[in-house]
């Protein structure tokens, strides 16, 4: 019986013990507590009901803990309960939950263990990345982009239909500059005043043919190189939009007259402008300047009415912390068309700061001053590129080292849990060589199974079905990194603790801990795919003294 079936008959049992104390029971979440000596499940509802019950908390935790025990022979794997001031109902389970918990995980496999529904039918849109067409993408862009696809991953598992979108910014002002600045670059002269001064555009105009008209080319090769070093990510866009299509087929001219009939807009001094005000800004918007020509706002709000009439039901937007304002004035104008403004969600990220021998690098394509995220790939490798921008929430500000992105050691994270999985290859490749085989599962005594670091397995195994669907709803794929890294913690002790194979080790134990490491295997090997990481076979191992086989 998993987790979720256990937690489903406690709470059918605190009902009933609420009812038996002249309550009407609300709706009741049992939690994980943080420490192990809290039990392996709690609840607050004394807190919630006290004020109703007019008793203090802790004395109608006592009442609702002892009908609660009164029913135990009804519950699975419960132990004993327990009221703890000030006021939480504990619940201990017999490590006998935890075999059931194998048992699901090696039932469903890889294809099915933590897979969930709630997206089912739901068309979403992720939109990340989406960098200006001037140039290569810079390392700071590869956080955005391992943070949407992994997003994408984490939604697909819960039953999202998830596409991946990559919008070009190929209209106006910046393309143009671009374009001069690489003509220059070709000529041997300065690039224009706010033009592009990188060491890039020197290379890229030395490879530009004479006759090639310099924004046109300098645009299809900054788009072939961010696909090719996206790619090297395993990071794969479902469509490519263009700024320059909305316009070719009148769907900002069309999105203006729609927004004029809508009565959002008025004119003023020259300029249409959208009400934006009502929806938290400090002052409404200019979308046609009084040249006549559209602002990057009407732009916007045309190209996500474009994606909504493409059937999505949910657009997610990923940008970064500098587009806060953008928010209000897409809103504003997607509510002067129609639309419910919840279907659209704006993440906001955090910058990164690049470490390269211990000295923080900038990242600016403009300045010059550019590390490629091709140059990081090519550096650290697509794992440590993928894991380490997962380390963190997207909202909080980070530092990456690339020092200890290529480091093949334990305090690096990405090997830390690579190495795990590596760990789980090795012991049964030397089980095959010895002609061992996991012996039928249901022939198997996983009650042997009771080593800490084997329980430690067994209940992060446990967790991951929450951690995949609140990773989901929490928009935080970082969860998953979080999630593996106190798996490794856990393999690792065992790896050290507990032998597989070997004459003094009983049969009916080596195979028990044969679909232990079944289970452990499938586990990693899901968290990998939700974050984009290579499941590493072999690896060298960390310490010359360490034995290769188990």
């Amino acid at each position: 019986m998993s987790l979720a079936s256990v937690s489903a008959q406690l709470i059918a049992a605190l009902r009933h013990a609420l009812t038996a104390e002249g309550l009407e029971p609300p709706d009741i979440a049992l939690q994980r507590p943080a420490r192990a000596e809290n039990g392996d499940l709690s609840t607050n509802v004394a807190f919630v009901m006290a004020r109703q019950a007019r008793r203090p908390p802790v004395e109608l935790a006592k009442a609702i803990a002892g009908h609660v025990a009164e029913r135990r022979g009804e519950i699975a794997h419960l132990a004993r309960v327990e009221a703890v001031a000030p006021g939480f109902v504990n619940f201990y389970l017999a490590p006998t939950w935890l075999d059931d918990v194998l048992r699901e995980v090696v039932t469903a496999g890889e294809a099915d263990y933590a897979r969930h529904h709630v997206g089912q039918g739901t068309r979403v849109d992720i939109e990340f990345v989406s960098a200006n067409p001037t140039g290569p993408l810079h390392a700071g862009a590869g956080r955005w982009a391992v943070y949407g696809d992994s997003l994408a991953r984490v939604m697909e598992r819960c039953g999202y239909e998830v596409e991946r979108e990559y919008y070009l910014n190929d209209q106006g002002t910046q393309m143009r500059l671009f374009g001069e600045s690489l003509a220059a670059r070709r000529a041997g002269a300065e690039p224009p005043e706010g033009g592009y001064q990188g060491e890039y555009v020197s290379r890229w105009a030395a490879d530009m043919p004479a006759d090639a008209e310099p924004v046109e080319w300098g645009y299809r090769r900054a788009v072939a190189d961010a696909r090719e070093v996206l790619e090297s990510l395993d990071i794969h866009f479902d469509t490519w939009f263009s700024e320059r299509e909305l316009y070719r087929k009148g769907a900002v001219d069309e999105t203006l007259g729609l927004l004029v009939r809508s009565g959002s807009t008025y004119e003023h001094e020259g300029a249409t402008w959208l009400r934006t005000t009502p929806f938290g800004e400090d002052k409404d918007r200019v979308i046609v300047r009084s040249t006549g020509e559209p602002t990057y706002v009407l732009a916007d709000i045309a190209y996500h009415r474009d994606k909504l009439e493409r059937g999505f039901d949910r657009l997610i937007d990923v940008l970064g912390a500098d587009h806060h304002g953008y928010v209000a004035r897409l809103r504003a104008g997607l509510a002067a068309l129609g639309y419910e403004t919840e279907r659209l969600e704006v993440i906001l990220g955090q910058l990164v700061v690049l470490l390269r021998e211990g000295q923080p690098v900038r990242l600016s394509k403009r300045a010059g001053d550019l590390v490629e995220l091709r140059d990081v790939v090519d550096e650290t490798g697509k794992d440590a590129t993928r894991l380490t921008f997962l380390l963190q929430a997207l909202d909080s500000a980070q530092t990456v080292d690339l020092a200890v992105m290529k480091a093949m050691t334990m305090e690096n994270p990405v090997y830390y849990v690579q190495y795990a999985h590596a760990r789980i290859r090795s012991i049964e490749r030397h089980a095959a060589e010895l002609g061992i085989a996991r012996p039928p599962l249901d022939g198997v005594d996983l009650t042997l199974l009771r080593d800490e670091s084997e329980l430690g397995i067994l209940e992060t195994l446990a967790r991951l079905p929450d951690v995949t669907l609140s990773a989901c709803q929490a928009r935080a794929p970082h969860a998953v990194v979080t999630w593996a890294r106190e798996f490794a913690d856990h393999f690792h002790a065992f790896y050290t603790r507990c032998r597989v194979t070997g004459e003094d080790i009983p049969p009916e134990l080596t195979g028990a801990r044969l679909w232990l490491i079944e289970a452990a295997r499938i586990g990693l090997a899901l968290a990998f795919d939700l974050v984009g990481v290579t499941k590493v076979e072999r690896m060298e191992p960390v310490l010359a003294n360490e034995p290769g086989r188990r």
